[in-house]
């Protein structure tokens, strides 16, 4: 680790809060040439409407507009980070299926960018890194590349860390090897009797597994177990 990374890690383990923490991000961002910089996280739970988490130093009416118009289910940076954890440099023809946006973003001085996805069984995050001039060029990449997704991984565990005692609380669930094998199985849509051949247990005794997790999960029936543990990738 070097010296640059250390202070950054000293300033990010040092911060008590959630704005604590971003504001030591803005500053390493800052160390790396870029104005603005914001930070995304999308956790796994609730299935039907995740919680997201979004910080920003962007300018205030441009978060309002980008919230207000969802621009998030059209934004490719967004889109790309659900799909791959590789690094994105903003261009042209990145934003070319959606022109409208691109516009409206460089008009608030967000011309140059690089963003960097990291997932985990906690969910997906995004750190994007901008600036209203100069280009990206190959030998700034070799030089900050490194840092930069370095920096995107710290952040995913740093906000992870803070926010979810509160917000995901499920997430700290440990299912016994045994509610593990009968919850998967209970994924895949079998019945107590089917999984009770499949172990060669009673149906009683997957009833007993089953039951236990519904509990250590917070919710109602094994199908909703079910979900939450393929959600949180316990089973």
């Amino acid at each position: 680790m070097n010296k640059w990374q250390e202070e950054q890690l000293h300033a990010l383990l040092s911060a008590k809060s959630e704005q604590e923490f971003f504001s030591a991000i803005t500053r390493a961002v800052a160390q790396l040439g870029f104005e603005q910089c914001s930070f995304g996280m999308r956790l796994p739970l609730p299935i039907s409407n995740p919680k997201e988490i979004i910080h920003s130093n962007y300018n205030p009416e441009w978060e309002m507009r980008y919230m207000r118009n969802n621009y998030a289910r059209i934004d490719p940076t967004v889109v790309h980070a659900t799909q791959s954890i590789r690094p994105l440099i903003w261009s042209e023809e990145l934003f070319s299926p959606c022109r409208e946006f691109w516009e409206e973003a460089r008009a608030y001085d967000l011309n140059v960018g690089w963003a960097q996805a990291s997932h985990s069984r906690y969910g997906v995050a995004l750190l994007s890194l901008a600036r209203s001039h100069d280009a990206l060029d190959k030998s700034e990449l070799e030089a900050h590349s490194l840092q930069m997704t370095w920096l995107a991984q710290l952040a995913h565990e740093g906000f992870t860390k803070l926010l979810l005692p509160t917000l995901l609380p499920e997430a700290s669930t440990l299912l016994t090897e045994r509610e593990t094998e009968v919850m998967r199985w209970t994924a895949e849509g079998k019945t107590s009797n089917e999984i009770g051949a499949i172990m060669n247990i009673s149906h009683s005794t997957v009833n007993f597994h089953v039951n236990n997790a519904v509990a250590k999960l917070g919710v109602t029936n094994k199908t909703a177990a079910a979900i939450k543990a393929v959600a949180l990738r316990l089973i």
